[in-house]
């Protein structure tokens, strides 16, 4: 079904042809841009009230500035669909994060438009600091540099870093402070206090509107913009506690204003172009702006998949029989079993409460759960730190975001041996977020850190074993559980809870050990099932692999490694990690270590960039599904016959 643009949103395919229009037009613009975002979306999918409650800013800075000589960084890019849609992009937006369309993200191979590829959230100021910063190297001082960043992502600590800088540059960098309480879900913290203190002095703004139109009634320039910035800070001092924060820094506030106000937008934001030196403009929105379910339920239609339009039913798989748990709520149930019986545990997260589903516990033991925010690097070390006082701490970030983390959980945790326990949701291929959010990466930068367990669940059974393992580990060292995004294996998932010996592995299915056509499968994760589907179509063909799920990718159980090397002389690895460095990668070094020969072929995430695809896809794309698994095992055995026949 073609969806149709409004008749002036039909006419915009640039931010050239935004600019004929007139002033007038642009509230007729904004209300014709939301609506075409909520058809779009409601039937392809995708991010949702991010994009709807800056859709009024985005069509004033592709107004005001003159993009993309002026160049706008989006924070995180969740709300950037109506960026994309303004910049000769509309005819394609409903091709977005699917397999060969446009990113969910903003994206430099995409458009010249997207000035910095993002995903991750607080890497808007650095970003367009550096833009600024490179313009006035160059002698392009008339240059503008916006970086738009929500409350949320405000709370990473790169965009205090990044202001700290931004203060002593003399650069034009505008920093748009988009506020509406929520990232995902609704913020926490400080900072949160802070701006409601702000938007709620009354008194302040107030005084500073009366003050600037004053000024304006004076004949001449007879207060210089120093002296103005002095009087200006005077104000804030003598009625807000906590508005010079920004200021601080030498970075000039101005603020709050109505987000949703665009006539008030341009206005401001013409008046600040023209200002030299860092400043920051807050504004006031509402994360779903313009879709009334929408701004009630923020959390839920963040990214609500399909939906009708019309009566905001959200479509959902029908099935007969009941379904597999998503593995995050096997989580998020299972540690709340285990801290009624365990006082030692707590649970931390940054900003995923309801993408881990650590708000189950944070629901039921608030005193036991936290969200801390968007703040990888805080989460890690706070988890050390509770750990040093014998608390033991499932600290769950999504794998992707563990990165953002590497040192603290080297420096803070691992260099310790304090018993940090890192659930790594998302890991794997994730689908449509696409590259930016891939958990391939985890088991190749936990394998190689010293005191580190990693393991990973075939399923929920085994998801709930290793964290019941994990809070019992008598070593005390750091503990890894990877699992992936989506469901898990069996709807009948809540069993009875054991220990697993760390480093040890099992056997599911015997092969045909010591003949020469004698194949093992080693799998490490989720993988796992796709291997044993594989072992059960090959079956037809005469063939019995033997199936080892390893669990732990380190340490390795070596006992089962050495049975298996010394049976089998084919040998293939399975994983959703990427394979240099992996776990195929641990294979192989034992192989050497113990000069043992074998025909190793190792399947999983290649050395390239995965795009944004179904988890389908991007697996079919890896080389790991049942079909191409089965088909491994095949060629291997052709591999046999045809060298028994050559002899």
């Amino acid at each position: 079904m073609e969806i149709l643009p409004g008749a002036l949103l039909a006419t915009i395919n640039s931010p050239a042809d935004l600019k004929k229009l007139d002033r007038t037009q642009l509230h007729q613009l904004s209300d014709e841009l939301r609506q075409y975002i909520v058809d779009v979306v409601s039937v392809h999918g995708g991010h949702f009230a991010a994009s709807l409650g800056v859709v009024e800013l985005t069509v004033a800075l592709h107004y005001v500035f003159n993009t993309p000589y002026d160049q706008l960084v989006w924070d995180v890019g969740h709300q950037a669909y109506g960026h994309k849609i303004l910049t000769g992009r509309r005819d394609r937006f409903s091709t977005i994060r699917k397999k060969d369309g446009l990113s969910g993200f903003p994206k430099r191979a995409e458009s010249i438009y997207d000035t910095f590829g993002v995903g991750h959230s607080s890497t808007s100021i650095s970003a367009a600091l550096g833009m600024a910063m490179a313009s006035h190297y160059k002698g392009e001082d008339l240059r503008q540099h916006v970086a738009i960043i929500g409350d949320g992502a405000m709370t990473g600590g790169e965009a205090f870093e990044a202001m700290n800088h931004a203060g002593i540059e003399k650069t034009n960098l505008l920093i748009i402070l988009n506020d509406n309480c929520m990232s995902i879900d609704p913020n926490v913290g400080a900072l949160k206090e802070y701006l409601t203190d702000i938007t709620t002095s009354q008194t302040y703004n107030k005084l500073r509107d009366d003050f600037w139109k004053a000024l304006g009634k004076l004949p001449g320039k007879t207060f210089s913009r120093k002296m103005v910035s002095k009087i200006e800070a005077s104000l804030k001092g003598m009625v807000s506690k906590s508005s010079n924060l920004f200021e601080s820094l030498n970075i000039r506030y101005f603020g709050p204003i109505d987000g949703h106000n665009i006539t008030k937008l341009v206005d401001t934001l013409n008046d600040l172009k023209e200002l030299p030196g860092p400043k920051l403009l807050h504004i006031k929105t509402v994360k779903g702006k313009g879709y009334a379910l929408a701004e009630k339920d923020q959390t839920r239609w963040h990214a609500p998949g399909l939906f009708d339009k019309i009566t905001g039913e959200i479509y959902k798989k029908k099935f007969d029989l009941p379904q597999p748990p998503k593995y995050q709520d096997v989580f998020g149930h299972t540690i709340i079993e285990l801290a009624e019986k365990n006082d030692k545990i707590m649970g931390v997260t940054p900003a995923m409460p309801s993408g881990c589903s650590l708000k189950f516990m944070m629901d039921t033991m608030p005193n036991r759960a936290f969200d801390v925010g968007i703040c990888e690097q805080h989460s890690v070390t706070l988890s050390a730190g509770m750990a040093t006082q014998g608390l033991k701490v499932f600290c769950n970030i999504y794998s992707s975001f563990m990165q953002r983390a590497y040192d603290q959980v080297i420096h803070d945790v691992a260099l310790q041996n304090l018993p940090v326990i890192f659930c790594l949701d998302r890991a794997g291929l994730v689908g449509e977020d696409g590259s930016t959010h891939q958990g391939a990466y985890d088991i190749a930068y936990m394998r190689c850190i010293p005191n580190m367990i990693v393991s990973a669940p075939m399923n929920e059974s085994e998801l709930r074993n290793l964290m019941y393992t994990a809070q019992l580990n008598s070593t005390n060292s750091p503990f890894v559980i990877r699992y992936p995004r989506g469901e898990a294996v069996k709807a009948d998932w809540q069993t009875e809870m054991k220990e697993i010996k760390i480093g040890t592995g099992r056997k599911l299915t015997e092969g045909n050990p010591g003949k020469n056509s004698a194949i093992a499968i080693l799998s490490f994760g989720h993988p796992g099932n796709f291997a044993a589907a594989a072992i059960r179509d090959v079956k037809a063909d005469g063939l019995s692999p033997a199936h080892y799920d390893m669990r732990f990718a380190k340490p390795l159980d070596e006992p089962m490694l050495h049975e298996v090397f010394q049976n089998f002389s084919k040998i293939i690895t399975v994983e959703d990690g990427t394979v240099i460095g992996g776990f195929g990668s641990a294979i192989l070094e034992f192989m050497n270590e113990h000069n043992y020969k074998a025909d190793v072929r190792v399947l999983g995430i290649p050395d390239k960039v995965i795009e944004h695809a179904s988890q389908k896809q991007q697996q079919t794309t890896a080389g790991i599904t049942t079909p191409q698994i089965a088909d491994a095992i095949r060629d291997f055995a052709r591999i046999d016959v045809s060298k028994l026949l050559a002899e």
